[in-house]
This record gives structure tokens, sequence and C-alpha cells, in this order.
């Protein structure tokens, strides 16, 4: 599957620059849900993009969880396609729950040139939301097997769901998965849902040195800046600008259907200016 991959020194680089982004300040990633937003993105200067499976999900009418592992895969290689920016995958659970299907799975996703992915310790299942301590563990394990045997760069990103599964502790808890997720070969941690700033300081020092991504779901009253002052690395913002763009269409379409008015087409970018923003090429 690897020797299928076009552009292969073109991947490496995309890599590189994206394991060179983790070593010192702190970068925003944003995550577009299709070609469109992630060609848009690029064009901003962002320096690398994530995906969403939310976003993704949301776009062809399922709840988030609710892809096929195929599905994602093949909107994983088209957003890689679609950009000549380093990409991280999100990859949900790895699309399994025994270690050694995390591994086949997590190879696939590799194979797509993609820079990095996220492997996350939430089950889905409602009864026993967080995977066991140890089992969690070895996913993480055969997540790093699968890119070492790989061969390619890609950064690990390990994520800790205790915050967003109602953790009766999600910050203790979270500092004991993402410690043994840095010692098990993540390259990066990352704890969705931290949004006291004690608590994303405490969370870059236990980890240290490794790097720490923080989710930006809402406005916390915190810039950049100020997130970078925390010690944090990596910026994303997950679902948040795929539920930007619903929020808008939800709120015309209602007005349309329940007022039979129009008056939130006020101030749309012009037809013109949004066909503006892509080059002929498909």
């Amino acid at each position: 599957m690897h020797a299928k991959l076009k552009g292969v020194p073109k991947l490496a680089a995309r890599r590189n620059a994206f394991r060179d982004l983790h070593s010192t300040g702190c970068f925003v990633i944003p995550n577009p849900w299709n070609i469109g937003t992630a060609k848009y993105l690029q064009r901003l200067g962002f320096r690398a993009l994530a995906t969403t499976s939310a976003g993704f999900a949301f776009a062809h009418g399922v709840p988030d969880g609710w892809v096929s592992r195929h599905q994602m895969l093949a909107h994983i290689a088209e957003i890689v396609s679609a950009t000549d920016l380093p990409v991280n995958a999100d990859f949900g659970n790895g699309f399994a729950d025994d270690p050694a299907q995390v591994e086949a799975n997590v190879t696939a996703c590799v194979a797509t040139g993609i820079a990095g992915l996220s492997i996350e310790d939430a089950t889905g299942d409602q009864s026993q939301p967080l995977y066991e301590f140890s089992l969690a563990v070895e996913r993480i394990k055969a997540a790093r097997s699968a890119i070492d045997d790989c061969g390619f760069a890609v950064l690990l990103t390990a994520r800790a769901e205790c915050y967003l599964t109602g953790h009766a502790e999600p910050f203790a808890e979270s500092v004991r998965r993402l410690k043994a997720y840095a010692e098990a070969g993540a390259d990066v941690l990352y704890a969705p849902g931290v949004s006291k700033r004690e608590e994303m300081q405490a969370i870059v020092s236990a980890v240290a040195p490794k790097p720490v991504n923080m989710l930006m779901s809402s406005d916390l009253g915190l810039s950049v800046s100020d997130v970078a002052e925390m010690g944090v690395r990596r910026i994303s913002v997950g679902s948040t600008l795929a539920r930007a763009a619903w929020t808008g269409f939800v709120r015309c379409s209602r007005e349309i259907a329940q007022q039979g008015t129009f008056t939130g087409f006020a101030g749309l970018m012009p037809y013109d200016e949004v066909n503006g923003l892509f080059d002929r090429k498909l």
C-alpha cells in the first residue's frame, strides 16, 4: 500500500515540517471537514490542518462516531490530497477495541499520507465510557508500533477523554493516563475539555518535555498568546468551525421555514467573492 503513495518526498517534507512545528512556540491547527474548507484554511496561512470526525459526520447526516472506517480513511486521504499542508487525522478510537486491530487500522491510516494522527481512549459505550487503564495503554503502544513499522515520521497524539466522558475526577485521571501514554510512545498529549488555566499548565508540566494540544471549542476568553503562555504547543478547534457553519445554516433555514422571511441573508459573502476563493482545478 505504501508504494502506491504519490509524491512520497513531498509527504516526507510535510511530516518533517509538522514535527518541527511541535518543537517550539505554539501554533493553531484548524479542522476543515471537506476540500473547500481545507483549501481556504491553507489560503489563510495556517501551517497545518487536522480532520474532524464530527464535522465530517455532520456533513454526511450522521452523528459523530457513526462513520465507518472505510469512509473515514477515504475522507482523510481526500483532505491530504486537497492541500500542501501537513494533515493530522482525527482517527477516533482507531475503529477497534483490540490493540492488534488498532495497529492494523493505524497502518492503513498512515498510508493515506498523513503527518500525524490521534487515538482516543473513549469507548463510545455509555456503560463504560473509557477503556480500562491497562488496555488504553496497550492501544497506544499498538498505534506506536504500527507507525514505527511503517517507517514514516508520523506523529502520534494520544487523547485522554476524561473531561468529555464525565469522569468523576477528570483532571487527576487525565494526568495519570497522559503520563502513561507518553511512556507508551505518544509524541503529543491531549486532554480535550480542559478549560481551567491551572489545570492545563499542570498537564503541560506533567508530560514535559512532550508537547500538549489544547482544544478551543468555545470562547474561553483566551487568545493564542494566552494559551502559548501556558506552555501549550498546539491549539485545535475540533468540530467548532463546522458547528459555526451549521449555526448560520440552521438560523437562516429556520427563519425561512418558520417566519417566511429572509433577514438571515443580510451580510453574507457575495457569490463572486466565495466563487473566487478557489482555483479551477478539481
